[in-house]
């Protein structure tokens, strides 16, 4: 099974200033990448602020892009602003090593194809450029294995589908969400405070099916039942689980785990000024 979100283009409605946006977009990164999630549909709502819209997109994309390529397919613009607060996703394609000596007959790079004094090279992040004589068009980002190493170095292209660990996920901007819903093929599921509380039973019974599985969100001021309106009843495959009891007990747990902490601390604290002051007399 894979995972894939839906999300609005207002998700940013609730910050005000660009620094904040770009931390909140960075956060929703953070999330996909370490729940290994294939795809982020941004669908639109009515009469939204399209900078916003462009805003979460690209800095999207860019998180996912490997850092060798950023300067390549992002020129300066104002919307990286504030990429400096961005975390990294530390997904397999960001973490590879970028000394040509170290690699090895096997190995997977995130590349892009370039064209260097009219011929097709695969640049897969280290100095050397690898001639390439595959279809794929200029500016093309593809998944390249090393082929050879010596004398030269040679890649193959490798579908993302194939490749045997995460490989980071696709921005994909919709329409409004009742169409990214219908063109969607397999299971659904609708995030609200409405629906039945989600279970562990609930998450294995999806993960047993094996099909792709979409999770969608409502705005920071409507619901999914609110932006769908009557076309909620025409969705197929779809179920509705409320996910806030899950979180609500999460954040029970970890902060009774801090308060026992901070209960740990005061007394190894004190233990140890009572030492220091019986000893000084």
């Amino acid at each position: 099974m894979t995972l894939s979100i839906a999300i609005p283009d207002s998700s940013l409605k609730d910050e005000t200033t660009q620094v904040n946006k770009t931390r909140k977009i960075s956060i929703i990164a953070r999330a996909c990448a370490i729940f290994k999630v294939k795809e982020i549909f941004i669908y639109k709502e009515k009469n939204y602020n399209r900078n916003d819209s462009i805003l979460l997109s690209t800095l999207l994309k860019y998180l996912e892009t490997s850092q060798y390529f950023r300067k390549q397919l992002f020129p300066m613009m104002n919307i990286l602003k504030y990429a400096g607060v961005l975390y990294p996703l530390k997904i397999q394609n960001h973490l590879k090593n970028p000394d040509p000596k170290k690699i090895q007959v096997g190995d997977m790079r995130d590349a892009i194809i370039i064209n260097y004094k009219g011929k097709k090279f695969v640049d897969v992040g280290f100095s050397q450029l690898i001639p390439f004589f595959g279809k794929e068009e200029y500016g093309t980002r593809v998944a390249a294995q090393i082929k050879t190493v010596r004398p030269k170095f040679s890649v193959k292209i490798i579908p993302r589908n194939e490749i045997g660990e995460y490989w980071g996920y696709k921005v994909k901007e919709g329409s409004n969400l009742f169409s990214v819903l219908t063109a969607w093929n397999g299971n659904i599921i609708l995030t609200s405070r409405k629906g039945k509380i989600l279970t562990k039973s609930h998450t294995q019974k999806y993960d047993i099916f094996g099909k792709d599985t979409l999770v969608v969100f409502g705005s920071t001021e409507k619901g999914v039942h609110e932006i769908l309106g009557n076309n909620i009843r025409k969705i197929q495959n779809a179920k509705i689980f409320n996910f806030f009891p899950v979180l609500f007990y999460l954040f029970v747990e970890l902060f009774f785990i801090s308060f026992q902490l901070l209960n740990l601390f005061i007394f190894f604290f004190t233990k140890i000024n009572q030492m220091v002051y019986s000893s000084a007399f």
